[in-house]
């Protein structure tokens, strides 16, 4: 299969001041689903896991102390937690 027969999707991201746009192949967001998700529910999902993970990387493999971001981080898993219904530690086996 070629690559310009791999179907995509384009995932529309908004906020207050702009905009963006996404494209991700589509069996991919399909293959990440999980029964009944729709394909912004999967980006969401995504979207929020890989912001958890970038901010306990920055607070826990980082250098240095940083009570800002620490906080951040600490909103990150509150809103992951309440998403999930896990804690980032429990989702990703990876516990400090």
């Amino acid at each position: 299969m070629a690559d310009d027969d791999v179907e995509t999707i384009t995932v529309s991201i908004e906020t207050d001041a702009d905009a963006d746009e996404v494209e991700l192949p589509s069996g991919l967001v399909d293959v990440l689903a999980e029964q009944g998700q729709s394909p912004a529910e999967v980006v969401g999902d995504i979207t929020l896991l890989s912001f958890a993970s970038r901010a306990h990387h920055l607070v826990h493999h980082g250098e240095g102390d940083n009570p800002e971001l620490e906080a951040i981080e600490a909103e990150t898993m509150e809103l992951f937690e309440e998403r999930f219904g896990v804690t980032f530690g429990e989702a990703t086996g990876h516990q400090h």
